[in-house]
């Protein structure tokens, strides 16, 4: 069998103008497992109230953080992919969950190199329904419908791994280095509570109560919440952190239902008005730079830290292209092509 590596990651609309990203919005949100409450309501929500209102003010945001070369996501993910190339020994290729670089586009792509094994590789550290689980399922789904003979083994969740983590370390260390910060603060993106009731194998352990994170159980394998924190522990920890100058808090709720919580926005919020004038904010949810990093963090989450009365508002890039990103993913590649040799 040869073997190749398709890469995933989320999406971006083709253009940052209205009709663009109302035509992803709309393929985003119909997602089941982004909204998931019954077909008839979804399609209420998404198709009579938000994407009536939100496609303007989405394409503003996307304008303001839209690059020459195209979307920030779609660009650093084709470097990605690219630099990859040269380091791994099989066909390398990229596709999104969502918009015109279908997944099923990605697999022909593959075939067409005469791959008949694919590793399938999301490019999220954490497993939640809204991200690894709708890529793996519309993976699996394609694969029965129009590419039988081939076979797709897909990536687990990487967030604990402890090469990740000197990676993920090593760039936060050198990205603040010879900067000042009182606090540093981690942000994930948010999903809904119900999502992590959800995704509990155990059907019993995940109460979100401040314990059951922390107590171990199978529940932690596809526990979302979990995974964030112990990203943020695993960091500070290597990092040598003092107690109280980090935490972790989540970012882009939608609705009125409860989210995972505190909100990355009332975090800073607090923080400038409990007298911190200088923080840092790291996203490691993301391995690539996005509209949630570039704008919603860089941006208004500096606009409403310096309104609370700080000063120094630093935010850390994404792992993106780095160099030692790419030399730990293509060891993984490289290792799980030998392995099946």
């Amino acid at each position: 069998m040869k073997k190749g590596i398709l890469l995933v990651n989320l999406g971006s609309p083709d253009s940052p103008e209205p009709k663009d990203v109302k035509k992803y919005l709309g393929e985003f949100l119909m997602d089941e497992r982004v909204i998931d409450i019954p077909y008839a309501a979804r399609a209420l929500l998404v198709r009579g109230i938000i994407l009536k209102t939100r496609p303007k003010a989405s394409a503003a945001a996307y304008k303001k953080i839209w690059w020459d070369e195209g979307s920030p996501l779609i660009v650093i993910s084709e470097r990605v992919q690219q630099k990859l190339q040269k380091q791994v020994n099989v066909p390398v290729a990229l596709a999104m969950r969502y918009g015109s670089m279908t997944i099923k586009k990605g697999i022909e792509e593959l075939i067409e190199q005469g791959v008949d094994e694919v590793l399938l590789f999301p490019l999220y550290p954490q497993f939640a329904m809204a991200t690894t689980e709708t890529i793996t399922v519309l993976a699996e789904k394609l694969r029965q419908d129009f590419f039988p003979n081939i076979k797709i083994e897909s990536v687990p969740a990487f967030y604990n791994k402890p090469d990740y983590i000197e990676v993920l370390s090593n760039s936060i260390r050198r990205y603040l280095e010879g900067k000042n910060y009182e606090h540093l603060l981690f942000s994930y993106h948010g999903v809904p509570e119900r999502h992590i009731r959800k995704s509990d194998v155990t059907k019993s352990h995940c109460k979100i109560d401040g314990t059951c994170c922390v107590t171990p159980s199978k529940a932690h394998e596809f526990c979302y919440r979990h995974q964030c924190l112990e990203v943020t522990r695993l960091v500070a920890e290597r990092l040598q952190l003092k107690e109280g100058s980090y935490s972790t808090s989540f970012q882009s709720r939608l609705g009125f239902d409860p989210w995972l919580q505190p909100y990355t926005d009332r975090t800073i919020e607090r923080l400038g008005k409990n007298g911190v004038k200088s923080m840092a904010i790291v996203t490691p949810a993301f391995v690539s730079d996005c509209l949630e990093t570039l704008e919603e963090i860089a941006m208004e989450g500096q606009e409403i830290f310096h309104e609370m009365g700080g000063k120094d508002y630093t935010t850390i890039p994404c792992l993106n292209d780095d160099q030692e990103w790419i030399d730990l993913l293509s060891k993984w590649m490289n290792n799980w092509v030998s392995n099946k040799a």
